[in-house]
């Protein structure tokens, strides 16, 4: 019988793309996947730190699973991610001695090496040396999609750069994923093209502070060149990147965005902040100031730009005028979407050593729904301008009776039709608008790529 694994993620798109990578590892040495995951023989939890929110729901899924070896206790439990990081594995081992493996974020060989020494893979197929094994599973099958999304999975994550070195004062980030490093153009280029001999149609290039991609090399390798390699393939129907930070936006990158039709028009470009005093606490190296003129040379580019950005309220520190300053900023700016998060306390980052968390809880609460009716009220009006028009929508899968897509500028849409629409570019003319969302009816006057 074939030994069943069940993997939980949460967190972020690098995350999601780990996961990935390590079901297509473990389907090769004969795991299937499982939905339930007190019953498989294997349970990862992928795991994220950046709030506190997560890493408390990841403690509560150990607690769980505790439970469940307890009375199966052939069950493999493995820790990833972040929680483990590039260190804390020792500290974790004696916290949860039941966990078997811990696993650095977006490295799997432990986990391989544990199973392979142990013989905990389907006999079937014939791994007579442990190398062996870590050959067939991490090299030949690496980039396999696993069978659950196999024909379905129209986007990708793939991450380009890993870690990070910038080490702004609220971040943990740095010390859980390691020094930024840039894979190799022709690694990441294998990949997107197996994802999309695969089906993929759309690839998230992931890096945390992805604008640095190839500056740790010496041979002029750059994003905008990796870019445009990656669009140049012929399967894929559209390329995205993020996250960007305001120093490393350079012109050249703007112009690729700009000149090349399958490089989708949207930046995320977190400003975290509108006013100086904390921009400089948050140690991100520009001003307010600054980050408008990066804004400026996009639109100018760019005029139809989708501009993103993450902010953080309640930061140390933090007044209310100071806040204020990015209620005006977020006026100013119109973004697309702003991911908007309270500060939360990370363990070792230059904060907490160095400063007193003393926004009251309720404070960052009010602070956080006021700029969420901002944003609301804002798309809400920049969605209203699309009625009528007719939308080229990626689709992705089908949601609750409707197909659910995607446009250039990432506005999720969706549409009814008879047809199997998966991985297809559909033109859609807008019928109804909400602010995060929108629907709309194909337009049989247009030809599209469905039939």
């Amino acid at each position: 019988m074939a030994h069943t694994y069940n993997i939980w993620t949460i967190g972020c798109q690098m995350n999601e793309a780990d996961t990935r990578h390590l079901s297509s590892q473990l389907e090769a040495m004969g795991y299937n996947s499982q939905t339930e995951a007190e019953s498989a023989d294997l349970v990862v939890l992928n795991t994220c730190v950046v709030r506190q929110q997560a890493e408390d729901k990841a403690i509560n899924r150990l607690h769980v699973l505790k439970r469940a070896k307890e009375e199966r206790p052939g069950m493999t439990i493995a820790l990833m991610g972040c929680m483990v990081g590039m260190r804390e594995a020792p500290a974790l081992k004696k916290k949860f001695p039941f966990v078997d493996v811990f696993m650095p974020p977006s490295e799997t060989a432990p986990l391989i090496d544990y199973l392979s020494e142990r013989g905990l893979y389907n006999a079937d197929r014939s791994f007579d040396t442990r190398e062996k094994a870590l050959r067939e599973a991490i090299q030949d099958e690496e980039f396999a999609l696993p069978s659950a999304l196999r024909g379905q999975s129209v986007t990708a994550n793939v991450p380009v750069v890993l870690g990070c070195s910038h080490a702004c004062t609220f971040c943990i980030i740095p010390y859980r994923r390691g020094a930024e490093r840039s894979k190799r153009p022709e690694d990441v280029l294998r990949e997107v093209r197996t994802l999309a001999d695969q089906g993929v149609r759309e690839v998230m290039l992931l890096g945390q502070i992805i604008d640095r991609y190839g500056m740790d090399f010496e041979d002029g390798t750059d994003l905008a060149g990796l870019l445009t390699r990656v669009a140049a393939i012929p399967e894929l129907q559209r390329v995205r990147f993020l996250t960007s930070h305001p120093n490393w936006m350079t012109d050249r990158l703007i112009k690729t965005v700009a000149d090349t039709e399958k490089i989708c028009p949207q930046i995320e470009i977190p400003v975290q902040a509108g006013h100086d005093v904390v921009l400089e606490r948050m140690r991100r190296g520009y001003t307010v100031d600054d980050y408008r003129r990066v804004v400026d040379r996009i639109r100018t580019h760019i005029p139809d730009a989708a501009i993103h950005t993450d902010i953080i309220v309640g930061f140390c520190g933090e007044t209310d005028e100071q806040f204020m300053g990015t209620y005006r900023l977020a006026e100013e700016m119109q973004w697309e979407k702003v991911h908007i998060a309270k500060y939360s306390v990370r363990p070792k980052t230059i904060a907490t050593r160095t400063m007193e968390d003393d926004v009251p809880a309720d404070e960052k609460e009010r602070r956080r729904r006021m700029l969420d009716d901002l944003q609301t009220s804002i798309l809400e009006k920049k969605n209203a301008a699309y009625l009528g028009r007719l939308e080229e929508v990626l689709v992705e899968n089908k949601h609750k009776g409707k197909w659910r897509g995607r446009t250039r500028h990432n506005k999720l849409v969706f549409f009814e039709d008879t047809r199997d629409c998966t991985g297809q570019l559909v033109p859609v003319q807008i019928t109804s608008t909400a602010p995060y969302s929108m629907v709309g009816e194909v337009c049989v006057e247009t030809p599209c790529l469905v039939c």
